[in-house]
């Protein structure tokens, strides 16, 4: 018999005060009645690395085996996950690049959502960004937030300013 799992929709996004800078990330989950909301900051860090850090504690944040549907506005994360990590598992987490191989960037952060993807049946989806998706626009604004936290620790933290 087929375990049955909970049906989660997970909607994420990630912001960063230039490339590289101050970051955040942010994550909605919805199951059945339920919603809950998370995000997180990194002082210095990159779109990408947040629009993964995203994806990576959505899932994280779920406490048990789920049937995932999981909505992204970044392509570099769908295509990553859809087309690219196969391929980079198989060359030891290299790419090619010319006729050499190359370390995959931000590979840390892909093989900690290769683990999760072991655990969740997760398939994702590419939605358009800031095209007025209602669960899109809310992870932006969280997300965003987030990163203005992180901006604001840095200017906290300089001398002088406290």
């Amino acid at each position: 018999m087929a375990e049955k799992r909970k049906k989660v929709q997970i909607y994420t996004d990630g912001a960063c005060l230039g490339n590289p800078g101050p970051g955040g990330w942010a994550a909605i989950l919805i199951w059945g009645p339920h919603r809950k909301e998370i995000s997180g900051e990194e002082p210095h860090t990159t779109n990408n690395r947040m629009e993964l850090r995203a994806a990576i504690e959505a899932l994280q944040a779920l406490k048990e085996p789920a049937e995932v549907e999981l909505y992204t506005d970044s392509a570099y994360l769908k295509r990553g996950v859809t087309e690219w990590l196969p391929r980079w598992k198989e060359q030891g987490w290299k790419r090619k690049e010319g006729k050499s191989l190359k370390p995959v960037a931000n590979a840390d952060l892909w093989q900690e959502l290769d683990e999760l993807l072991r655990v969740h049946r997760v398939r994702f989806h590419w939605i358009e960004g800031h095209a007025g998706h209602p669960e899109n626009a809310r992870a932006n604004l969280l997300a965003r937030q987030a990163m203005r936290r992180a901006a604001e620790g840095l200017s906290s933290d300089a001398p002088g300013s406290g």
